[in-house]
């Protein structure tokens, strides 16, 4: 038996996707703006102390950086999730790329996380007078709240990467025929 497409149909996936990325992406807009304000204020006072590690001291150098590649993100993800509830192939496509990209930052994100984390936990450690049995408690849940975060990193680097399977099937493709 033969399977027959209609060209043009619209599924509720691609329309649950775009809606969800939507809001999801003006919401990211705002706040990277908002975060963007804040590192122009901070960047004259805030500067790498003599004590903090290496990489610690280049990711507050690049902040600024940083920022506003989230910035253009977000937009770039808002703009993609528009296209892709009107059905256009060039935002399927740049959609599928944001995606991709936002794993690549997620998962780069957990090397970024381990080095803040480790960074705070050590400066902490150093001035705080605990006990060796409160310290082993903090340890541990330092390391609960690294695995937690991970998992989850994890889990939403999965979760991308099922969409950007779906929008590349060739059921969802024919909707932008």
């Amino acid at each position: 038996m033969t399977q027959t497409f209609t060209v043009g149909a619209r599924s509720r996936f691609v329309t649950v996707t775009a809606w969800v990325f939507i809001v999801l992406g003006a919401m990211a807009t705002v706040w990277a703006g908002l975060q963007n304000a804040t590192v122009a204020s901070m960047m004259s006072t805030a500067l790498p102390a003599a004590g903090t590690p290496l990489v610690t001291g280049l990711l507050l150098a690049y902040l600024p950086w940083v920022a506003g590649a989230g910035l253009v993100l977000s937009v770039a993800t808002l703009t993609a999730a528009v296209g892709l509830l009107l059905r256009l192939d060039w935002a399927r496509r740049v959609f599928i790329g944001v995606l991709a990209l936002a794993i690549v930052a997620n998962l780069l994100g957990l090397w970024i996380q381990h080095e803040v984390v480790q960074s705070v936990v050590d400066s902490t450690l150093e001035s705080a007078p605990l006990p060796p049995q409160a310290a082993g408690v903090f340890g541990g849940f330092v390391i609960a709240a690294r695995v937690m975060g991970g998992v989850v990193t994890l889990g939403a680097c999965a979760l991308l990467a099922w969409i950007i399977g779906r929008l590349m099937s060739p059921a969802v493709r024919q909707e932008f025929a």
